[in-house]
């Protein structure tokens, strides 16, 4: 069975930045909602060693047919060289909720 929903995962290094893709993704209608969840630890591998990091954690809701739109966002948007984009499928969730999500990705009208 094809979902229609996912959610979609990054990491960024500022609240500033976060905000900023936020609100260009949420504006553009190509997701409903970004929690900007601060404070996170990452630990990674980096440049032949363990590197870690304090970041902010952005899941962002949305229709799997949005998820080009938000992948070119990041590219131009984001700070990193190779920035984080995770696409999790949604398997259920409130009836109410996912169709918001739907009316909140339709394309602006004209």
């Amino acid at each position: 069975m094809k979902r229609k929903y996912c959610l979609l995962i990054s990491t960024i290094n500022k609240i500033e930045d976060a905000r900023k893709i936020a609100e260009h993704l949420v504006q553009n209608h190509y997701v409903a909602c970004v929690n900007v969840v601060p404070g996170i630890e990452s630990i990674y591998w980096w440049d032949n060693k363990v590197s870690s990091d304090t970041e902010i954690l952005m899941l962002m809701k949305t229709e799997v047919s949005k998820v080009a739109s938000v992948k070119k966002a990041i590219r131009e948007l984001h700070s990193y060289d190779t920035p984080e984009l995770i696409v999790v499928p949604i398997r259920g969730g409130m009836k109410r909720y996912l169709q918001w999500v739907s009316q909140s990705v339709r394309e602006k009208s004209k």
